[in-house]
Formats: structure tokens, C-alpha cells, sequence
């Protein structure tokens, strides 16, 4: 044990490489992008620091042109998950223990590292793996979990800071354990950052983690991996588990040592393993932690006095970056009437330069939907509208899954506001818009923040300071972020820290000290320096 306070200074967020033309990073991606593409890699599970190969493989393709393989992945069931779990539970053993500033030195590494020599290499795997362009893969592989190794790593330290009061003749102390067992970890397809950081919030608090990666971003997520074990993450803290969600998650979630779910995902499985664990509760060791961020129905409303040029750069961007597949994305709007004219005439005229297409060709905006699943389920709803009576096709509707599961951005007006693409998560590049009467304002801020199950992220674009503390007041329960005259995407770690309540999750916020508390088990210390020697109290004495 070093006899010393060790500091970790505030960080700054990572700062973000622009790619614009003549710039050496441009070169560099590409250089990296035609290296991954044309070479085809074996992803093994790696439980306990060693490769391990099921035989039971997966083709790992691009979204864009899923005739291209760029990986066989080993999918992992019951036995390699029983395997990971001894791993994980026997690196515990000395991870708990170790001095918490040689932990986060390996976060710390990781950071540096993906920040500098791997910064290419995980933006690379990000866009051609999940088909992100270079700045939507940017500010996520790299500037996203860099700041989660280095802001978790600070918050850590601040959390360790906070010790109660002590009087005269006692020393009272708060030691943060990390959790009994093992933290399950199941990531997304759509955030290099957040399959990072789901596994590595818990470890960072000396915590053991099973991480099952989403099957359609194995890719990148097998780069994360690697960059953690360059960093000299000790064996088996994490173990990684490619596989189908009932297979990995079955066997996880009924072992008595799980002591934690860290989870982002859909609603539907969320929901499915909230009551796995629910059903498993008298066999646990501890009750495990339950975190969870899911889905959103994600809004933006504007007022009569909102900027419409903002709003239109706000509404195109929320909407189709990274084709809609964020939770986050804006899926819905409202907008009064005298102001629909405007902005639809401008909204249209902007949506038609965008360019959808191979994300290599940095001139794109769009790329491909991740799978064939996600096409079939966000074109299902495309053609629901164009049956529909009670909603049009104002822009888009196209798509084609030849060659990549291409989506052209749709805009839909529906006439009635509880029509079923104003309240279902779609998770793709469709924009439902609600006009309402300019008198209609407060029944319609009523309307948003009862259409839909979700409270993830919301949107409100006013002038009035009035009608925004009005608008904010109303909402307030309708959104875990919002925004104010601006998009509802991009949160930045640090800056807005991330989560939603209702069927969103458990708003426990990603990239923030209150997350890692969920993955720490305090400890209260009480030490008696001069200690009673009389057990009686002077109210027993005699008059």
C-alpha cells in the first residue's frame, strides 16, 4: 500500500477530429478503414484472459454491404458462461483488493491509448461494423468512451472523498466496497461507447463483469476488448461473451453470484430480465443491482416563437443521424400552425441533400440500418403509413435491402396525434409531425407527455422565456434530458450526464458519479478512541 493521497485531476472531454478535406486524420482513417475491410478476423469469446472457440460461429457483415464478411464470431451458451463466472469470481479475489489507483491505471491507459494509437483502429470497426460516418463514429468509439475511462476514473476518486463528520474521541469512516459477485453486463449495437462502458463502470469500482455484446456490433466491441487488454486489464475482471440473448443471459442471470445488471437495450428485454431476476431472487447471495437505460419516444415542440432555421437543423439532425438508431433520436414533433408552412417548405428542401449511401464515402450523411431484423421492423411501420387514412408520406418512404439495408429519411404528418408512429419506438430514420392549433398549446403540451410510455429525451424550441419555464414545467416528467432550443441528442459526458425514467430505464445516469455508486457498497466505520468504561447513564443516578 503506497503512503500517499494520489490525485486525479478534472478531466476535459476529448476533443473531436473534424475529417474535413487535406486534414492528416482524414488520410489516417481511410488508411485504417481499407486495412480492416480487407482482411477477415476470428472473434473468439475471451473468458479468464484466453481466447476461447466455441465451433458455433456467426458471419459478421456490414450493414451497408452485407455481402462483405469481416468476421466469424464464436457464439458462447450455458458452459462458456459457467466458465467466465469461475473466471470472473477468482479475478476478484485480488481486483477487489487492489490499491484503487492501479485499477483505474488501467483505465486511464485505455483512455490514452484509444485517444492516441487506437483511435483509427475503433472509429475504423465502429463505421464499418455498425455503418456510422466518420463524425457520427468519432464523437461515439473514441471521444465518447474516452472521457466514460477518464470521468468515471475522477468520479471515483470524488466518491471516495466524501467521509462523514467525526467528533472528539471516535473516528468515523465510509469504505466503498465493490459488489459481492459478479456485474452482468449487456450492451447495445448502436454505441461503441456505451458496450465500453457497461462492463468497465463496475470494474473501475473493482468489480468483476460477464459482458454480453450485442451479436450485430460484436465487431467493434471485440476492438474494445483488445484495447482493455492492451491496457493491462488483469485476467478475467472482464470476460467476454458474443452470443443470443437467452443463451448468454439465461445461465447469467440464474447464477446465485450474480450481483448486478448493467444494461441498455430494448424495453421487451429489459423487462424480460427485471423479472428473470425477480423469479430468481431467493436463490441470490445479494440483491442484485438493476440498472437499465431502454427505449424512448423521443420529442421536439416548438412554440409559435421558436427559431425555425434552428428548428430545422435541430429536427434534421435529431431525426436521421445515424439513421435514427439512437435512443435518443426525435421521432416525434409537434409544431403549431402558423409556423408549419416555414418549416416544412425549408425541412423538405434540406432533407433532399441528404445523401445515403456507403459510409466510406465521407460525402454521406445516412448509412445503412444495422440488420435485416431492423429493416423489416422500421419499413413494417413505413408501409403501415402509407395504408393509413390517418397519416402521409411527406418525404421518404423509400428503401432497399440489395445490397445494404438502405432507408431513405421519412417525414410523416399524422392527423391524428395518438397515431401509432407518434407513440411506438421505431429506432430508425422516420419523423412523425403533429400540427396543432396555435390556441392549442397547453392541451398539446398535455398531448406529448401522455402519448407516449417512454421518458427518455425531449425537445422544446421557444423565444419566450415565459412560454420555455411554461413548456419545461409542463414536460417536466416527460424527459430524463432536455433540451432547450436545441436537439435531443449528443449527450456529452460530464456535461449531460444520460438517463430517463418511465419505460425508459432507471435513470441512473451514464457518465456521472451517481452511476458508480450503483456498482459500490458502502461501508460504514466507527472507531472509538477512548472508548466508556461505566455501561450506566448519569439519568440513573439517585437525587
Amino acid at each position: 500500500m503506497a503512503n500517499a493521497y494520489f490525485e486525479i485531476r478534472e478531466p476535459s472531454n476529448e476533443p473531436v477530429n473534424s475529417y474535413a478535406p487535406g486534414t492528416p486524420e482524414r488520410s489516417a482513417l481511410k488508411e485504417e478503414i481499407n486495412r480492416l475491410k480487407n482482411q477477415e478476423i476470428e472473434i473468439p469469446a475471451i473468458i479468464g484472459g484466453e481466447a476461447v472457440k466455441t465451433g458455433h460461429t456467426a458471419d459478421v457483415v456490414m450493414p451497408h454491404n452485407h455481402s462483405h464478411k469481416l468476421a466469424s464470431v464464436h457464439l458462447c451458451g450455458e458452459k462458456e458462461v459457467k466458465m467466465a463466472e469461475d473466471a470472473a469470481l477468482e479475478a476478484r479475489k485480488t481486483w477487489a483488493e487492489m490499491p484503487w489507483e492501479q485499477r483505474v491505471s488501467v483505465f486511464k491507459k485505455a483512455a490514452d491509448l484509444l485517444s492516441g494509437p487506437w483511435r483509427y483502429t475503433l472509429n475504423a470497426a465502429t463505421m464499418l461494423g455498425q455503418s456510422k460516418t466518420p463524425h457520427q463514429s468519432e464523437i461515439d468509439a473514441v471521444a465518447e468512451l474516452v472521457d466514460f475511462f477518464r470521468y468515471n476514473s475522477y468520479y471515483l476518486t470524488q466518491i471516495y472523498q466524501d467521509q462523514p463528520y467525526s467528533p472528539d474521541g471516535m473516528w468515523n469512516r465510509t469504505e466503498y466496497r465493490p459488489l459481492e459477485g459478479f456485474v452482468f453486463a449487456v450492451t447495445p449495437f448502436n454505441f461503441t461507447s456505451i458496450a465500453g462502458n457497461l462492463p468497465t463502470a463496475p470494474a473501475i469500482c473493482g468489480n468483476v463483469s460477464l459482458w454480453k455484446p450485442a451479436t450485430s456490433s460484436i465487431y467493434s466491441s471485440y476492438f474494445v476488448m483488445k484495447l482493455l487488454e492492451e491496457a493491462g486489464l488483469p485476467a478475467g475482471v472482464i470476460n467476454f461473451l458474443p452470443g443470443s440473448g437467452a443463451d448468454v443471459g439465461d445461465p447469467a442471470t440464474d447464477s446465485k453470484h450474480l450481483s448486478g445488471l448493467h444494461f441498455t437495450g430494448s424495453t421487451a428485454t429489459f423487462q424480460l430480465l427485471w423479472k428473470r431476476i425477480a423469479d430468481n431472487i431467493k436463490k441470490y447471495k445479494t440483491y442484485p443491482r438493476i440498472v437499465g437505460e431502454t427505449g424512448g419516444k423521443d420529442f421536439i415542440f416548438a412554440h409559435q416563437t421558436a427559431d425555425v432555421d434552428a428548428l430545422v437543423v435541430a429536427a434534421l439532425r435529431a431525426a436521421y443521424e445515424y439513421q435514427g438508431q439512437k435512443c435518443s433520436a426525435a421521432s416525434r414533433m409537434y409544431i403549431p400552425e402558423s409556423l408549419w408552412s416555414e418549416f416544412s417548405e425549408q425541412f423538405l428542401e434540406e432533407a433532399k441533400k441528404i445523401n445515403v449511401g456507403d459510409v466510406e464515402d465521407f460525402s454521406t450523411f445516412m448509412g445503412a440500418v444495422i440488420d435485416q431484423g431492423a429493416f423489416n421492423s422500421i419499413t413494417s411501420y413505413i408501409d403501415y403509413v402509407k395504408e393509413s387514412d390517418d397519416a402521409e408520406i411527406l418525404f421518404g418512404g423509400d428503401y432497399d435491402d440489395s445490397e445494404g439495408f438502405f432507408i431513405q429519411p421519412t417525414l410523416v404528418q399524422a392527423h391524428d396525434p395518438k397515431f401509432k408512429t407518434m407513440q411506438e419506438e421505431i429506432f430508425g430514420p422516420v419523423l412523425t409531425v403533429y400540427v396543432y392549433e396555435d390556441d392549442q398549446f397547453e392541451e398539446t403540451l398535455e398531448l406529448c407527455d401522455t402519448t407516449s410510455p417512454y421518458a427518455l429525451t425531449g425537445a422544446i424550441f421557444a423565444r419566450d422565456r415565459d412560454v420555455l419555464q411554461q413548456m419545461s414545467d409542463s414536460l417536466r416528467q416527460a424527459a430524463g434530458n432536455f433540451y432547450i432550443n436545441d436537439k435531443p441528442t449528443a449527450a456529452v459526458v460530464n456535461q449531460q450526464p444520460f438517463g430517463g425514467a418511465r419505460k425508459s430505464g432507471t435513470n441512473d445516469k451514464a457518465g456521472s458519479a451517481a452511476n458508480l455508486m450503483r456498482w459500490l457498497s458502502p461501508r460504514s466505520l466507527k472507531e472509538s478512541t477512548v472508548p466508556p468504561k461505566d455501561w450506566t447513564y448519569p439519568y440513573m443516578e439517585e437525587e
